[in-house]
């Protein structure tokens, strides 16, 4: 009779290592390649489409600090009165406010404060006057975003507030610490 194998392959070490990082080298969310559009209704994507052309990505700052070990932080800053589509994301998170302030439904929320979200909540806030600063704690290192705005009116109504807004997004700083050149 041979002699059975009695070795098992090694257990994997623990995760035991110290990773730094710092914002002044963190990409931007889309550089980082983690979040992914998962939309393919034709109504969503041409809403989406308008307020891109129409110049949205000037009204934020999106940042990838880390991401490892089935986790990430993402840093955001919304400037005034940007709009925020109704939208989910397939991941937990747990959103912190660093500065500025926020409405959700009827709730005030400002520095300090914050919010978790299960996987799949549809959601969105109204950002105060003076912006908003917040770290995004996802449980997934990619995820995905899934608008919810279903009818043409739904986006034009967004892209209104966008016009509305867009003026005041060249002057405006954030109220706390710059993350974009730290």
């Amino acid at each position: 009779m041979a002699d059975a194998d009695t070795t098992s392959p090694p257990k994997p070490e623990p995760l035991k290592v110290l990773r730094i990082f710092r914002g002044k080298d963190a990409p931007s969310l889309d550089e980082a390649g983690h979040m992914t559009y998962a939309d393919d209704d034709p109504v969503i994507l041409a809403g989406a489409a308008k307020l891109g052309e129409a110049g949205i990505g000037e009204g934020a700052i999106l940042k990838c600090l880390f991401s490892g070990f089935g986790f990430s932080l993402h840093y955001v800053w919304f400037k005034p009165g940007y709009p925020l589509p109704l939208h989910s994301h397939d991941s937990d998170c747990l959103y912190y406010l660093i500065s500025g302030d926020i409405r959700m439904g009827t709730e005030a929320m400002g520095a300090g404060d914050g919010f978790f979200l299960p996987a799949g909540t549809p959601y969105t806030y109204t950002i105060g006057d003076e912006g908003v600063e917040l770290l995004e704690f996802r449980t997934q290192e990619d995820f995905d975003i899934r608008f919810k705005g279903k009818t043409d009116a739904y986006w034009e109504k967004l892209l209104e507030k966008l016009r509305a807004e867009q003026p005041k997004w060249k002057e405006a700083l954030p109220p706390a610490r710059d993350y974009r050149n730290a």
